[in-house]
């Protein structure tokens, strides 16, 4: 029997990519996408989850910005930080929470958070709440790898550097106009930005058995930039 896989944001980008590779190795494969789930409201998570039934890998991938962008921290509202929060931090844990049961009933189970470089150092976009709440991610990775290691379970985070993988980052990227652009690019050691598919692979090592073994641990996809 396929072992069942949820990946959250799947309607494009990294999400999309990550919900293709799995089906490609066989996973049956479930993806959500806003407005058809919007995870920051546990009532449709719950709905959603209740509808597939028992799962086997979770991947957090819905967030983002928003469609915000940078506004000094005096001008940002409580709905402007909440509705990022909401899209992270908070689906991360509507998402998690529901199938947390089923894993440690069947003693198996995998999970992948998709972060951001942003978490782990500071948001190119300067979205104060974006930083914040992917840093969240972060930790909540570390704290569910300590709970649910005894039940079978891993939990693992993915750092992302800057791909082109949505309408938000491509905007992002043509902002910075030429000598943006090739400042960012010299800024990683490989000299390119990244695909869809390099995140993908990753998720495709976290939810193998070869990394039986690794859990807690958040990896930084990026090219090399966080080596700067």
């Amino acid at each position: 029997m396929k072992k069942v896989a949820v990946v959250t944001g799947a309607g494009h980008g990294i999400g999309k990519e990550i919900a293709e590779e799995l089906t490609r190795l066989g996973y049956e494969v479930h993806g959500i996408d806003f407005p058809q789930v919007d995870v920051s409201d546990e009532e449709p998570v719950k709905k959603f989850f209740s509808e597939v039934g028992p799962v086997d890998i979770l991947v957090n991938n819905a967030g983002g910005v928003v469609g915000q962008v940078h506004k000094p921290l005096e001008d940002v509202t409580d709905a402007d930080w909440n509705a990022i929060y909401g899209a992270n931090i908070l689906g991360t844990f509507h998402c998690t929470r529901a199938v947390v049961p089923a894993m440690k009933a069947k003693k198996w189970g995998r999970i992948v958070t998709i972060s951001s470089g942003a978490g782990r150092s500071v948001s190119l976009t300067g979205i104060q709440a974006y930083a914040s709440a992917k840093a969240a991610q972060i930790s909540f990775t570390r704290q569910m790898a300590y709970e649910l290691g005894p039940h079978g379970v891993t939990v693992n985070c993915i750092a992302p550097g800057f791909i082109l993988s949505n309408p938000s980052s491509i905007k992002q990227w043509e902002s910075y106009g030429k000598e943006g652009q090739e400042k960012i690019v010299n800024a990683i050691s490989v000299r390119r930005l990244g695909e869809p598919e390099d995140i993908a692979n990753a998720v495709a090592f976290f939810i193998s058995e070869k990394s039986s073994w690794v859990t807690g641990q958040c990896l930084s996809v990026d090219g090399g930039h966080s080596l700067f």
